[in-house]
């Protein structure tokens, strides 16, 4: 029962993250960085504490209890993975939102389950399954397979992507996503995707905080939620420092009061995307509660945004006008990758 409602948890967050980026199609007139940032300050400096507040009430007091070292490990993690969030926005922005997100979060899916494996390895003391323990069980090596089966199917969506630029014109291509740029796109989905699994690092960094959410009495199911204020604070610090940046550079900061733009409804839909976002790692935490934060649960969560945001490239019509091979490999990289959500669901149970 427990994995049951692990995998429905990771289900509905994936959901939400795979849809979070399509409330900012609805902005209007406004740069990237403009939008960017406010449903960051939603996702995370808004939503964050008040789903804390609302789950473990006293999340304050255990954040101001916990050591210097933890809460600093805890907050860089955040820090470098908020480098890999910014870039994801880049990488949708360049590849659109089916072969962004399969690209991004498949190299996320495989560097998130595998590293923290492998430190367990360097720090034994911590009595968590490491990678030398997956290597020499049947459960493991399956966890393991499911991995390189993931990676086969990121493979086949970066081909579909090249197929893709092959076949349409640049006007048809932008039809669907108004930057594509197949080059500038991959280079920052690689790096978007290494640096975006040190969000599941933070979370092995600053599982005291989780920890002692559970002995302070509160409920086990969203003891993860301390943890993601501390991250979430690293991942608004580089996105802050990145847009500001951006909004000094292109005057886009007089975005907020151009009132030839429909500004309160940009409020809206960016704030509603940035709290979209946040859903994902609320009902990640509960997920995680169920199936611990190995392999099973990182690779789950992001093979089901995969699927989410493929669906949703599918709506937004992101194929249409390839060639029925071009869509073959798509399909096929995707069922692949839904593959390996099974095969690491077996390997976890085992």
């Amino acid at each position: 029962m427990h994995a049951l409602l692990g995998v429905l948890y990771h289900s509905i967050g994936g959901f939400a993250s795979g849809s979070f980026y399509m409330p900012f199609n609805k902005v209007k007139g406004w740069a990237w960085e403009s939008y960017w940032i406010v449903g960051g300050v939603f996702s995370w400096l808004i939503v964050p504490p008040l789903a804390a507040y609302l789950t473990v009430p006293g999340f304050a007091e255990i954040i101001a209890a916990s050591s210097t070292q933890i809460l600093f490990i805890t907050f860089l993690m955040g820090l470098l993975w908020g480098v890999g969030g910014l870039s994801y926005g880049l990488g949708v922005r360049y590849l659109g939102m089916s072969l962004g997100n399969s690209v991004v979060l498949g190299f996320c899916a495989a560097f998130g389950a595998i590293v923290p494996s492998i430190y367990y390895n360097i720090n034994p003391t911590i009595g968590k399954t490491s990678f030398t323990d997956m290597l020499a069980t049947p459960g493991g090596q399956l966890v393991l397979l499911g991995v390189f089966v993931c990676l086969v199917g990121i493979g086949l969506s970066g081909k579909a992507g090249m197929m893709k630029e092959k076949e349409l014109t640049e006007e048809e291509q932008k039809k669907s996503v108004a930057e594509f740029s197949l080059v500038k796109g991959l280079i920052i989905a690689v790096l978007s995707g290494i640096l975006s699994s040190f969000f599941n690092f933070g979370i092995e960094a600053g599982k005291p905080l989780a920890e002692a959410a559970v002995v302070a009495g509160f409920n086990p199911l969203f003891q993860n939620n301390v943890t993601f204020v501390v991250i979430l604070w690293g991942g608004l610090t580089t996105n802050l420092i990145w847009t500001t940046i951006l909004s000094l550079r292109n005057g886009s900061y007089k975005d907020f009061v151009n009132k030839a733009t429909p500004i309160s409804k940009n409020i809206m839909f960016a704030g509603l995307a940035g709290t979209i976002w946040f859903l994902q790692f609320f009902f990640y935490g509960m997920g995680e509660s169920k199936l611990g934060n190995g392999a099973s649960s990182w690779i789950l969560h992001m093979s089901t945004i995969i699927l989410t945001a493929n669906m949703w490239g599918i709506y937004r019509k992101e194929w249409t006008g390839v060639a029925q091979k071009t869509k073959w490999t798509i399909t096929a990289g995707i069922t692949v990758i839904l593959l390996s959500v099974v095969l690491v669901g077996i390997g976890n149970s085992m």
